[in-house]
C-alpha cells in the first residue's frame, strides 16, 4: 500500500493537530485531506510553515484551556434542582438524562456543548447526584444536582394495610381430604 507524508493545516480527529507531520494512506490524503484543505503535501517549502502552524496551535490551545478553566469556575457556582413527578413510595416517573442536565445548565445562563455532559446512566432515584462535565482534556468538573418530588410522598405499605380487606379461604368439599375411602359428594 502506498503512503504519503502530509502536513496538517487544521486539527483532524484521531490524526493530529495543525503543524503535525503525519503518514497516511495515499488515497486518504488525495481524496479527503487535500481537497478539504486540511493538509498539504510535505515539501521543503511547506516545512517552513511548520513553525507558524505550531505557534498558532499553541495559542489556540492556551485560549481553550483558559476558557475551560473560566467555565469550570462558573459551573462550580451553579446549583441545579429537578422537581419530578413521583408515584407511590417516591418512585419517579421517567428519568433525568444528560439532555435534561444540559437544558438546565443552559437555563442557568451557561453555554455548553451537550456532548461535554457525561452522565453514566439516567438518574431514576430521588436525592443528591453528581455528573461529570469534561470541558477540556485537562479540565473537568463534578457538578452536583438534586432530584426532588413535586408531590408529597405517601408510603405504600401504610396505605395498603388500611385498605386491605380480610380474606377468608373456603375449602370446597371436592378438594377435601378423603376420610374412610368415600368419594366426596359432587
Amino acid at each position: 500500500m502506498a503512503h504519503s507524508e502530509v502536513l496538517l493545516l487544521k486539527p483532524v480527529e484521531s490524526l493530529g493537530g495543525e503543524g503535525d507531520q503525519v503518514r497516511v494512506r495515499a488515497g486518504y490524503a488525495r481524496n479527503y485531506l487535500l481537497p478539504r484543505q486540511l493538509a498539504a503535501p510535505l515539501t521543503q517549502a511547506n516545512r517552513k510553515h511548520v513553525d507558524a502552524l505550531k505557534k498558532r496551535r499553541a495559542g489556540r490551545e492556551a485560549a481553550e484551556l483558559t476558557g475551560a478553566q473560566e467555565l469550570a469556575g462558573r459551573l462550580g457556582k451553579v446549583a441545579l434542582a429537578f422537581a419530578v413527578k413521583t408515584g407511590d413510595g417516591g418512585k419517579m416517573f421517567g428519568a433525568i438524562t444528560a439532555a435534561d442536565l444540559h437544558a438546565k445548565i443552559t437555563e442557568a445562563g451557561i453555554t455548553l456543548d451537550k456532548r461535554k455532559v457525561h452522565l453514566a446512566a439516567p438518574v431514576k432515584t430521588l436525592g443528591k447526584h453528581e455528573v461529570k462535565i469534561k470541558l477540556h482534556a485537562d479540565v473537568s468538573v463534578e457538578l452536583s444536582f438534586d432530584v426532588v418530588s413535586e408531590n408529597p410522598i405517601v408510603e405504600p405499605a401504610a396505605e395498603a394495610k388500611a385498605d386491605e380487606p380480610h380474606i377468608t379461604e373456603k375449602k370446597s368439599a371436592r378438594h377435601a381430604p378423603k376420610k374412610d375411602g368415600a368419594e366426596p359428594a359432587a
